[in-house]
């Protein structure tokens, strides 16, 4: 497998000179083509500043981010808007969709900036919302879908462009149990069958247990990770990650 993100000795400091706050301290991970990835720590852990560097939304303080190789740190203007637009997908917690297009629009819109044909751009919405079980609601308007429909629509979004990383902030956030169920298997099939990789930050254990890799942050450092073995049910990993949760204290509820 190839290398798809590489976090290298980051820092990124809040505040004044007088008044500094260290979000992140000398973090470094590796995420491998193909992996699901779930990133958890207690608030104030700095997970999402994490997330929020990687997706250029945050500038790193010190340190290297690199996506397919590419540094994407030091990127400005046009490069860093292709960059937004081709090389990774977004899946936020509040959906993000834009509520005067339909479902079909709002997955195709990313396609449409590319200049994609029209006749490709209907095949591949048709085979995403097929995969993510949203076919019925492709002319509907997001008012008029469930919490769970539209936080589907926001991951076909995120991966209709083929991006070389996924990445998903508390997708499962704003949604009730089942919602957040069905949301949780789309994400596996988009990694299974689809191949995606999905680096996602979550406060919720049965969340993370759908990951392969679990890296727990603490205090802006990585605390330690866990693998998801080969044979091992999604209930045992629940339960080590559970464990792990117990291990970086604080109160359980900031993370399960």
């Amino acid at each position: 497998m190839s290398t798809v993100l590489e976090v290298k000795n980051v820092e990124k400091y809040y505040g004044t000179k007088g008044s500094l706050t260290k979000a992140l301290d000398d973090i470094s991970l590796a995420v491998e083509s193909g992996e699901f990835v779930g990133i958890m720590g207690a608030s104030g852990s700095g997970k999402t500043t994490l997330l929020n560097c990687i997706s250029t939304i945050d500038k790193v303080t010190g340190g290297s981010i690199q996506v397919n190789d590419k540094e994407i740190t030091s990127l400005r203007g046009k490069a860093l808007n292709r960059f937004r637009r081709e090389e990774v997908g977004f899946v936020f917690q509040d959906f993000n969709l834009l509520d005067t297009m339909t479902a079909y629009e709002n997955i195709a819109l990313a396609l449409s900036i590319q200049k994609v044909k029209v006749t490709e751009v209907e095949r591949r919405v048709k085979e995403i919302a097929e995969k993510l079980g949203i076919t019925e609601v492709l002319s509907k308007y997001p008012h008029q879908m469930s919490g769970g429909q539209k936080q589907r629509v926001a991951s076909a979004r995120a991966v209709v462009t083929n991006p070389k990383l996924i990445l998903a902030d508390e997708p499962t956030g704003a949604l009730d149990s089942k919602s957040a169920r069905i949301l949780l298997e789309s994400f596996k099939t988009l990694n299974q069958e689809m191949k995606a990789t999905i680096l996602m930050v979550t406060h919720d254990a049965f969340a993370a247990s759908y990951a392969s890799r679990i890296i727990f942050i603490k205090d802006g450092k990585v605390f330690t990770e866990l693998v998801r073995e080969e044979r091992e049910s999604r209930k045992a990993f629940f339960e080590r990650i559970i464990h792990v949760v117990s291990l970086l204290g604080g109160e359980m509820n900031e993370l399960v």
